[in-house]
This record gives C-alpha cells, structure tokens and sequence, in this order.
C-alpha cells in the first residue's frame, strides 16, 4: 500500500474570475460546498432495507468586502447580475500554469448593503450552482 503525500492549500493567492473580470482583490473567502442526503427504506422484515444516497447539489459561498463606489465592484456586480447564470473560474493557489482551476455555472445573486460602525464592511453571499465543478489546470 502507497503512502500518499498530501499538500494543503494555504489560501492566500487565489484567482476568481467572473466573464473577463477578475475579483481577488475583493474575495476574502470562496467556498463550493456539496449536499448530499441519504434515502432509506425499510420494510416490515429486517432484511427489506434500502438504502441509496442522491447525487450532490452544489453550492458557492463567497466572502467579500463590500464596495459600492468602485466602478465594477464585486458588489456592484452582484446587484447587477442578480438571477443571472455566469461561469465563474476559481484557482484556490495560483501557483502558475497548471496549477488546479474549478468551473463552475453560478445562479448569482445580491450581497448585503451594510454592517457595523468603525469596521470594514464586508458581505457573505451564497449562490446556486448550476451542475458541479469542473476541476482543470490554469492556463
């Protein structure tokens, strides 16, 4: 049996690019998280029992600083394009060509408008996605 070396991303140079549009600079967090439920059955002999899981459903979570005096601002954007199905391209360490790239279709969606006094505000957003990741090497 093989040992397998692992290698941790350190989240601190990631890409996320929305059309032609980059947004790094406004991203502090980007989350695709699956869901998946189990179905069960079982009839009225022990040995009737069914058990099956369904297939994932997926979605993106975005963690951002709010910004709405930047011309084309990630929260500008979101308001923009409420509804909309953009493919969004996620790179969680850009370490160069080849590094790891995930496609997704997102559902997107507005961000919040506010916060607390005396802070950066920022804004959390989760977004439907349509499909599932598509993992593949940057260019």
């Amino acid at each position: 049996m093989s040992s397998i070396a692992a290698k941790p991303y350190v989240f601190k140079n990631g890409l996320v690019k929305i059309d032609a549009d980059t947004f790094e600079k406004h991203v502090s967090g980007f989350s695709l998280v699956p869901t998946q439920s189990t179905v069960t059955w079982q009839a009225i002999v022990p040995a009737g029992a069914f058990a099956d899981s369904t297939s994932p459903s997926w979605t993106c979570t975005v963690n951002y600083a709010q910004d709405w005096d930047t011309e084309g601002s990630l929260s500008q954007y979101l308001m923009d394009h409420a509804g909309e199905t953009k493919t969004v391209e996620f790179t969680p360490e850009n370490a160069g060509p080849g590094s790891t790239t995930f496609t997704v279709d997102l559902i997107i969606a507005p961000g919040p408008i506010g916060g607390e006094v005396n802070t950066v505000q920022v804004g959390s957003v989760s977004m439907g996605v349509v499909g599932e990741p598509v993992r593949g090497a940057a260019a």
